[in-house]
């Protein structure tokens, strides 16, 4: 599948993740995609029905991926401006790490968050 565009996938079926989608689709400048991974062609992208369900994918032309709190970077550094000093300091190797585990949490708990349902819990781990 070509991308003329960076695409965001997320979980289309957890109010959280489409809040916070709708969001970064007023605040930051276009230029890439959103879809819900119920929606997109997962195989296409190299991308897994598991991995899309657990962290939001930024998926770029040349078909690099980034998951979690690196495809909100990604997804910053694209946006240009002041989003784009955000987003780079999420990839700086000091802030990386807890940046990633912040999303973990948040990830985990989306179920809790403002506008979260009992749909937007994570499928236990078989």
């Amino acid at each position: 599948m070509s991308l003329p565009e960076p695409l965001l996938v997320f979980d289309g079926d957890c109010a959280f993740c489409s809040s916070c989608v709708r969001a970064a689709e007023r605040w930051l400048p276009g230029g890439w995609a959103a879809r819900p991974w119920q929606f997109t062609e997962l195989a296409e992208l190299g991308l897994t029905e598991e991995r899309a369900q657990r962290e939001v994918l930024w998926v770029t032309p040349a078909g690099e991926v980034y998951g979690g709190a690196q495809a909100a970077a990604k997804l910053l550094l694209r946006a240009g401006g002041g989003w784009a000093y955000l987003g780079g300091v999420l990839r700086l190797a000091p802030v990386r790490p807890v940046a990633g585990l912040v999303y973990r949490w948040v990830s985990r708990n989306r179920h809790r968050m403002p506008g979260g349902t009992a749909a937007c819990a994570l499928p236990r781990r078989g």
